[in-house]
């Protein structure tokens, strides 16, 4: 328990908190002692006062019966009882400092290495930072929302994601990839012209609902602009026209992160079929990623060529899948 309480403070108030609980046990033990030895009992029934009289709990059933023991006791309390109280002093404050650090969005440390960037907010989004906390990939998140509404472990840049300066201090160019989504198409699409000026080379996927808007959006460069309830309805429609492929497209969903991989072409299958790769390669090969373009290779049999990527599903997790 105690612990537990030092780590709200942190590393740097560590040192003060173990300083003040190991001044308060000295005293005790010493003050048991003492105790014991003018009253004339047991150390450990002098430790069983020195801990009640410390924890300002008193009894009573065990009292000072002369002078001596009047001095111990109250040098007791007047220093044991003190420190305890700045120890829990300490660590209330620095709780509530976090807290409200938290609320104001004052946090400074963004995650370790890479991380996922979503810029707006809409009904979808809260399941997405789900899913991705739950697969463990940082997430830094950059819209005006109610901090107390965000998991923890998404860092969220509280603010405007139509503005510049929201946008620049989620740091989009230490992120992997980006996914851009908002109340309307077109603060997306201010946010892409934004992120876009900000982070060329940054991958970007934007969930809008206009064409037309998609269309501008991949002439910013977001190759991935998609309809979340346009892909709901193809699979709807899907599952109707042909039932179990609805199914396969539910299990690849429901365990994609632990089967699902985008991995380098090896080398040896640059310049080969698609088609070969698959027969030669261990676990399915679902398609092709040749210049950020996805193809299942079904109708045509594309060549590998060097830099492409193939997503896979296998039995074993990829570890580079990230």
């Amino acid at each position: 328990m105690i612990a537990l309480l030092v780590r709200l403070l942190g590393q740097r108030n560590r040192k003060h908190i173990a300083e003040l609980l190991a001044a308060a046990v000295a005293c005790v033990l010493v003050g048991a002692w003492l105790f014991a030895l003018t009253q004339h009992i047991p150390v450990s029934t002098g430790l069983y006062w020195a801990i009640t009289t410390a924890t300002t709990v008193g009894y009573g059933d065990i009292t000072p019966h002369n002078a001596s023991g009047h001095v111990i006791a109250s040098l007791v309390m007047l220093t044991t009882i003190p420190l305890l109280a700045a120890v829990f002093a300490l660590v209330t404050g620095g709780a509530a400092a976090a807290g409200i650090r938290r609320i104001l969005s004052m946090e400074n440390q963004f995650p370790q290495g890479t991380y996922r960037l979503v810029v707006g907010m809409n009904p979808t989004v809260p399941a997405i930072l789900d899913e991705l906390e739950a697969a463990g990939i940082p997430v830094v998140l950059a819209a005006d929302v109610d901090p107390g509404s965000v998991r923890h472990r998404v860092h969220l840049v509280r603010g405007d994601p139509t503005e510049p300066s929201t946008i620049s201090r989620a740091k989009p160019g230490g992120a992997q990839q980006a996914l851009l989504t908002g109340a309307s198409d077109g603060d997306v699409l201010v946010s892409a012209v934004i992120l876009r000026k900000q982070a060329p080379d940054l991958p970007i996927t934007a969930l809008v609902t206009s064409a037309a808007v998609r269309e501008a959006l991949t002439e910013l460069g977001v190759r991935h602009a998609v309809s979340s309830e346009e892909m709901v309805a193809r699979v709807l429609a899907t599952s109707l026209e042909t039932p179990h492929a609805s199914d396969m497209i539910g299990q690849l969903i429901g365990s994609g992160r632990d089967i699902l991989a985008e991995v380098n072409a090896d080398p040896a299958a640059v310049g080969k079929a698609l088609s070969t790769v698959r027969d030669e390669r261990t676990g399915l090969v679902l398609g092709l990623v040749h210049d950020g373009q996805f193809t299942l290779g079904i109708t045509e049999d594309p060549v590998v060529a060097a830099g492409d990527r193939l997503l896979v599903a296998e039995a074993t997790p990829v570890q580079h899948r990230r």
